[in-house]
C-alpha cells in the first residue's frame, strides 16, 4: 500500500530546500526527528481541507477500516469524539442518550455544544469502571426518553477491556430510528482479528479510534470513522466538524506515523495479530490456573482482579515492576495489562514469571456504584460559569463544575451541573480525591 504522506516528507527532508518557512527548528535539533517536522507547505496538504496526500491516505485507511470515511486526526479520539457529537448534533438535535462510563472529553464536547444528556445506566452492579449495558437496557432509555434523541453513545471497549453487545445495541437503535455513536478508543485493532469486532462492522454509523493505543503509531494519531447514515454528513461536514475543535498546526510526524501504519496494516498484520491473540489466551488460561481471577475481555487486554487473590491491584502492579514489567492501570482491586503484536518474547515470560499462585482474597471495601444523580443545572452552563476548587468535606450542597472520576473513561462519580450529595462527597473520599471543582 503506498504511504504518500510519508513519502513526500522524507523526499522533502533529503532535498537540502532552504526553510524559510515554519517550524523554526529549520529541520535540525537534538531530537533527531525534526528534519520530518514541517508544516502545510506545497504539496504537503492540509488536513481540514485535505484534497492531495492526506485525502490519498485517508482513503487507504478508509479501506483497510472498510468504512465509507476514515478521517484521521492528530488530537487523540477526544477531537474525534467532539467531532463526532457535532455531527450528530447537526443531524438530530442536541438531545442524546449516553452510557454514563464516558470519557471527560464527551462531558467537556455536550458542554462547548450544549448538549443535553440523559445517561443510561447498567441494570448491573458494576462499580465505576464498567457500564455494562443490553439491548433492553438502551430500549427502555428510548421509549423513556423526555424529548427527540439525536443519538445513542457507548463506550466499547471500556476500561477494563469489557465490550458492549453492540450488535444488540444497533438493532435497538435502528429501530427506533436513533443512530449508534461508539468511542471505540481502545479497540482500533478489532477490524483486524479474523473475525471483526470493530463496531463500525456490527452497526455503529460512526466511531472513533485511538490508533496510538492499539497500533504502531505516535501518541496523538486517532481515526474519526463514519458510515452511510445521514448523521454523519459528507466528507465536507466531517472536516468542518473536525477543523471546529483541531489545531491549524496540526502534527505532521503524526501524520506520517498513520500513514506508515496503513503499510503495516495491509502486510501480514492479521496473522500477527492472530498469533498475539492466541499467547495472551494462553497467559490467561494459565493464570486462571494459578487461581487467579481474570475478567472476559477483548483479546489483547488481561485484566485481573487481583484483590481476588491475595492481591491489592497497586501491590500486584508494584511486584510486576519488581519484574521489570508496568502495567496499563491498577487500583484497589484490578490490574490492566495490553498487549501488540510488537511485544517481545521476553515480556510475555516477564508477565509469567510474576504471578505466583494465587493466594486468600484481600478484603476490599465495596467499589460501588454512583448514586443516582441530581441535576440542578445543564452541562454547559456549569463548566462555563466561575468555579473554585474546594475541599471534598466541604462541597455537600455544590454543584459539580468539572467532571469528578476515579479514572477516564469511568463512570463519573458527579458530572458537571450536577448536586453534590454526601453519598457522592463520600465516594469522592473513598476514590482518593480530595479536592472538586464547583461552581461559585
Amino acid at each position: 500500500m503506498d504511504t504518500p504522506i510519508f513519502d513526500f516528507v522524507r523526499s522533502y527532508a533529503e532535498s537540502g530546500v532552504s526553510r524559510l518557512h515554519m517550524p523554526g527548528h529549520k529541520g535540525s535539533g537534538p531530537l533527531g526527528c525534526e528534519s520530518l517536522d514541517i508544516t502545510e507547505i506545497h504539496g504537503a496538504d492540509s488536513l481540514f481541507e485535505a484534497s492531495g496526500i492526506i485525502a490519498r491516505s485517508e482513503r487507504n485507511a478508509s479501506a483497510l477500516f472498510g468504512t465509507r470515511g476514515t478521517f484521521y486526526s492528530t488530537e487523540g479520539s477526544t477531537h474525534c469524539i467532539k467531532a463526532m457529537l457535532t455531527l450528530a448534533a447537526v443531524y438530530g438535535g442536541k438531545h442524546i442518550l449516553a452510557a454514563r462510563n464516558v470519557h471527560k472529553s464527551f462531558v467537556h464536547a455536550a458542554a462547548l455544544l450544549d448538549i443535553d444528556v440523559d445517561w443510561i445506566f447498567s441494570s448491573r452492579p458494576a462499580g465505576l469502571l464498567s457500564c455494562p449495558l443490553t439491548g433492553g437496557d438502551v430500549e427502555q432509555a428510548l421509549k423513556n426518553a423526555r424529548a427527540p434523541v439525536a443519538a445513542v453513545y457507548i463506550t466499547s471497549p471500556d476500561y477494563l477491556g469489557i465490550m458492549q453487545p453492540i450488535d444488540e445495541i444497533s438493532e435497538v437503535c435502528g429501530r427506533f430510528g436513533v443512530p449508534l455513536l461508539v468511542d471505540n478508543a481502545h479497540g482500533a485493532y478489532l477490524r483486524f482479528l479474523p473475525d471483526s469486532l470493530h463496531p463500525m462492522d456490527h452497526g455503529a454509523c460512526m466511531c472513533c479510534d485511538s490508533a496510538h493505543k492499539t497500533l504502531p503509531v505516535l501518541t496523538g494519531g486517532a481515526y474519526l470513522h463514519t458510515s452511510c447514515h445521514p448523521c454523519a454528513g459528507d466528507v465536507s461536514s466531517v472536516r468542518r466538524a473536525l477543523s471546529l475543535f483541531g489545531s491549524t498546526s496540526p502534527s505532521y510526524l503524526i501524520l506520517q506515523s498513520l500513514d506508515l501504519c496503513n503499510d503495516f496494516l495491509s502486510k501480514g498484520f492479521k496473522k500477527a495479530l492472530a498469533d498475539t491473540a492466541e499467547r495472551v489466551a494462553a497467559i490467561k488460561k494459565a493464570l486462571i490456573g494459578l487461581g487467579w481471577s481474570v475478567e472476559n475481555t477483548e483479546p489483547l487486554k488481561i485484566t485481573v482482579r487481583a484483590c481476588a487473590s491475595g492481591f491489592t491491584g497497586a501491590q500486584l502492579a508494584d511486584r510486576l515492576r519488581s519484574f521489570g514489567v508496568e502495567c496499563e492501570y491498577s487500583d484497589g482491586e484490578y490490574v490492566v495489562l495490553m498487549f501488540s503484536p510488537h511485544n517481545r518474547d521476553i515480556d510475555y515470560r516477564r508477565v509469567l514469571s510474576a504471578f505466583p499462585e494465587s493466594g486468600s482474597p484481600v478484603p476490599v471495601a465495596d467499589s460501588g456504584t454512583a448514586p443516582s444523580p441530581v441535576t440542578a443545572m445543564s452541562i454547559r452552563r456549569a463548566v462555563l460559569s466561575q468555579c473554585e476548587e474546594i475541599p471534598v468535606s466541604r462541597s455537600v450542597g455544590r454543584v459539580c463544575s468539572s467532571p469528578a472520576l476515579s479514572c477516564p473513561p469511568a463512570v463519573p462519580i458527579a458530572v458537571s451541573g450536577e448536586l453534590i450529595s454526601e453519598d457522592v462527597a463520600a465516594l469522592l473520599l473513598k476514590y482518593g480525591v480530595s479536592t472538586v471543582s464547583v461552581v461559585k
